[in-house]
């Protein structure tokens, strides 16, 4: 279980104090509404939006658009309403759990009947029930990615396969430490940008005249991006966070970030990786959360995509991945386990 995150409390009064149906055939497009303001957002004291509170991703629209809706930006208002009524079906909290982009998968498989009857799982023993997890929220996109306007990724270089390929392998083989797990299940970080939706997806930011932070619910990473006008650090200091710099364009939060570890994003990007974030208010209750991905050495071009953030109610509770990470003591015990038995069996040969 989680608890209240008091540190990132600590931290943050520290640095304002330092800082002051049916899926219809594609001819049969849906047009994005447009976002209607019913009022202006407050501001700060130094005139900027004040994008300051608790945050939620919980958007089911999926990072790629799914092959089946090829061609198709927007799903139709009656689409999106068959798949609202059959994910409410599908994960009511009596049945198996399903993560990120799974939701949008199995819910669009059970309505077209490309797989009568198909529910999600994690793949492995041990399945969660969606009793623990968040209802999803539903519009009409068919993929988070803006650019490419196909809705997907952009071919990978032969490096940046390569990487991908080589984590793929990583998960087959018998790990000798926890050096050779990924960084989520090792409590290090998810990575930046995050952009994980539906499970601990939950942020809360702060702002000051010089400063905004940045804090996830999960793993509990926390970013602080200066907005004086210093320069990015040297480029022999790599970070996995990256190294932010924000400043304001009108009414809209820059940060740009360079200076990534390996692997980073996605767990496949390289120490190339630069990113362009954009944060605007659309609403008292939404804020619109634009991304450029620019990789060269992991993917032929650069990629955007938006995700929409909705205000949260509820605070952010500290994810306390090391103080409860008894996942990895097993791994690495079934690993021994695991080898032992293959030495016996070698010995009675």
């Amino acid at each position: 279980m989680n608890y209240r995150c008091l540190s990132f409390v600590t931290i943050t009064l520290a640095l304002v104090s330092l800082a002051q149906g049916q899926v219809a055939p594609p001819s049969g497009l849906a047009k994005p509404k447009a976002v209607k303001q019913t009022s202006t957002p407050s501001r700060t004291a130094d005139g900027h939006p004040d994008l300051q509170g608790y945050w939620a991703n919980n958007n089911a629209t999926p990072l790629e658009r799914p092959k089946e809706l090829a061609g198709r930006e927007f799903l139709t208002d009656d689409e999106v309403a068959a798949f609202k009524k059959k994910a409410g079906e599908l994960f009511n909290g009596q049945g198996d759990a399903a993560f990120g982009d799974t939701v949008f998968q199995t819910v669009l498989a059970n309505v077209t009947g490309t797989k009568s009857g198909f529910k999600s799982t994690d793949g492995n023993t041990g399945d969660y029930s969606s009793v623990w997890t968040v209802e999803r929220e539903w519009d009409n996109r068919t993929s988070l990615i803006t650019d490419p306007p196909d809705g997907r990724q952009p071919a990978m270089t032969p490096e940046g396969q390569m990487r991908r390929d080589a984590n793929a392998a990583a998960k087959l083989r018998v790990p000798a430490g926890p050096e050779d797990r990924p960084l989520q299940e090792r409590c290090i970080t998810y990575g930046s940008p995050q952009l994980t939706a539906g499970y601990q997806s939950y942020y809360q930011i702060v702002q000051t005249p010089t400063t905004v932070v940045f804090m996830t619910e999960m793993i509990h990473d926390v970013r602080v991006i200066p907005l004086d006008g210093r320069p990015h650090l040297p480029s022999t200091i790599h970070h996995w966070l990256g190294d932010s710099r924000g400043h304001w364009e009108g009414d809209t939060l820059v940060v740009d970030t360079t200076n990534y570890k390996p692997r980073s994003f996605m767990s496949v990007s390289s120490d190339k990786l630069h990113v362009i974030e954009r944060f605007s208010r659309t609403g008292p209750e939404s804020l619109k959360y634009e991304i450029t991905i620019d990789d060269p050495e992991t993917w032929t071009k650069p990629w955007s995509l938006m995700v929409p953030w909705k205000r949260s109610s509820k605070p952010v509770y500290e994810y306390a991945c090391h103080e409860g990470n008894m996942g990895m003591v097993g791994i690495l015990a079934g690993a021994r386990a695991q080898e032992q038995a293959a030495g016996s069996l070698s010995q009675q040969k």
